[in-house]
């Protein structure tokens, strides 16, 4: 009350007291967020950053670039130039363990060029962003980076250095742009490549041609294969070929960059027989002329017989671990039915449609083909594609189709059409499968788990055991939906089998049992 009439004297209040606002309700909410951060004093708020000063190297070096940002561009860029002096300098090798925080100090700089110097220089930003890529080559290499980590950050990078300098003046972008290319000879890993691939594009027509003019020189000054010598020195020479061969290849694909920007195949064209006489991207030809409203002489192109050379695997394939042999083929053939279409040949694109999805059991394939058929074609059409998947001499091809369609049904048939045809080896198809087919097709999910455990078990797969005991424990919830007599043996008669021939494995009944 006291305090009521206080503020009541104090406002000039007499007869009647003020209506009082209610106080702000309390956020319930622990997670930091603008507006629970809000609701902290500036003491505490301090106190928090400096104990994460204290423990954070990254968060530290964020939080001087933040106070050197209050008095200016030049004190932020010469925290960063000293940082990236010592990434070119140092040699040190970085293992796997201490490769996290190496890339959190790494992530650190790169936040530091964006959130601190870019709003307030972005030319010098962008030069920084391009001094931080040229370091990448001594970086990735003294790092483990299996995981692609260290990698990604440098991408990031690439990134946005393509997207700020294409919001600079046509004058200032080329002055960027040619100071990249100046670096092309150590940029090993491809990203100032890959940010100029995605710059060019971008670029005013009027820069195009003084950049293209710059690579033709850079081009006429590489110098020329090297004698061929014996002995040790052959290992050196080999090495210093397949520089100069990279940094050849990588310069005319960035004119082929300018060639499709300013819209000519011919160019295009020119280049990619200058580089691969003997194999050349027919795709990429034909694509081009397609574009050019050469629609004849792209078919020409698209179906030019070629060997099949070296098959270049890139780092997502890598990283993925598969490469798939038919995607070179898959997409010859997908070029070709969109020239044929231009041709006005509906007739022969669809056949090729059809082929496709025959070879390959593509949904997509398929897809196209039923789009473009006439009105009550496509059911007909679409039982002949289900039949022909169930048929396959291989049902495992035909059932990731029906699986991916999806027609749950026909792959519940063919399921138990095929019952004693699943290998269990092919875990990554028949895993999801069973799992897709649980709720309406419980017979048939159980035959493919009953597939999966045997193989577990016969070959002894100790690292699968926990997932062979899932398996066995929805096989017994999935036995309670079934009818009496329709798996054989029963779940229980199954059990036994397997205790009797795998009773031995341990590993496999602890996890059961567990």
């Amino acid at each position: 009350m006291a305090r009521r009439a206080k503020v009541a004297v104090e406002s000039g209040a007499s007869a009647k007291a003020p209506t009082q606002s209610k106080p702000p309700k309390k956020s319930r909410s622990t997670t930091p967020t603008a507006e629970t951060l809000a609701a902290l004093s500036q003491e505490r708020l301090i106190a928090l950053i400096l104990e994460e000063v204290g423990q954070s190297a990254p968060f530290k070096k964020r939080v001087s670039a933040a106070i050197a940002a209050l008095q200016g561009p030049d004190r932020v860029a010469a925290l960063i130039d000293r940082r990236l002096s010592a990434l070119e300098k140092a040699r040190g090798y970085i293992d796997w363990q201490k490769r996290r925080a190496f890339a959190s100090d790494l992530d650190a700089t790169l936040a530091t060029i964006l959130s601190d110097l870019k709003p307030l220089d972005a030319g010098m930003a962008l030069d920084r962003l391009l001094r931080f890529l040229r370091s990448a080559g001594v970086t990735l290499e003294r790092v483990d980076d299996s995981s692609g980590q260290v990698h990604g950050i440098f991408e990031a990078a690439a990134e946005a250095a393509a997207g700020l300098a294409a919001g600079l003046s046509a004058d200032a972008a080329l002055g960027f742009a040619t100071r990249a290319l100046d670096g092309l000879d150590d940029d090993g890993f491809g990203l100032v490549g890959a940010l100029l691939v995605d710059l060019l594009p971008k670029l005013p027509k009027a820069a195009l041609q003084p950049l293209d003019a710059h690579l033709v020189d850079a081009l006429a000054k590489l110098p020329a294969s090297a004698k061929k010598k014996t002995g040790p020195a052959v290992f050196e020479m080999a090495g210093q070929e397949w520089e100069r061969r990279y940094h050849r290849l990588s310069l005319t694909r960035l004119r082929q960059v300018i060639a499709d920007a300013r819209g000519d195949a011919d160019a295009f064209i020119a280049l990619e027989l200058e580089m691969s006489p003997e194999r050349p991207d027919l795709p990429a030809v034909a694509e081009r002329l397609l574009a050019a409203g050469r629609a004849s002489e792209a078919l020409d192109w698209i179906r030019r017989k070629q060997k099949r050379g070296t098959v270049v695997m890139t780092r997502e394939d890598l990283i993925v671990g598969g490469f798939d042999p038919e995607g070179p083929e898959r997409e010859r053939e997908a070029v070709e039915i969109r020239i044929l279409d231009a041709l006005g040949r509906k007739d022969k694109a669809q056949d090729l449609r059809w082929s496709r999805f025959e070879k390959s059991l593509d949904p997509q394939a398929l897809r196209d083909y039923l789009a473009r058929l006439p009105d009550f074609e496509d059911e007909e059409a679409l039982e002949r594609a289900f039949v022909h998947a169930a048929n396959r001499k291989d049902p495992h091809g035909g059932l990731y189709f029906l699986i991916r369609w999806p027609n749950l049904d026909r792959a519940a048939r063919l399921v138990l059409d095929r019952r004693d045809a699943w290998s269990g080896r092919i875990w990554e198809l028949l895993a999801p499968a069973a799992e897709a087919l649980e709720p309406d097709h419980p017979l048939a999910a159980s035959v493919l788990y009953r597939a999966l455990i045997d193989d577990i078990l016969e070959r002894g797969r100790s690292p699968a055991y926990g997932h062979g005991a899932r398996h066995l424990m929805r096989l017994g919830e999935l036995a309670r939906e079934l009818a009496s007599g329709d798996l054989t043996p029963s779940h229980a008669e199954y059990v036994a089998q397997l205790r009797k021939a795998h009773g031995r494995k341990s590993g496999f009944w602890s996890q059961v049992e567990g």
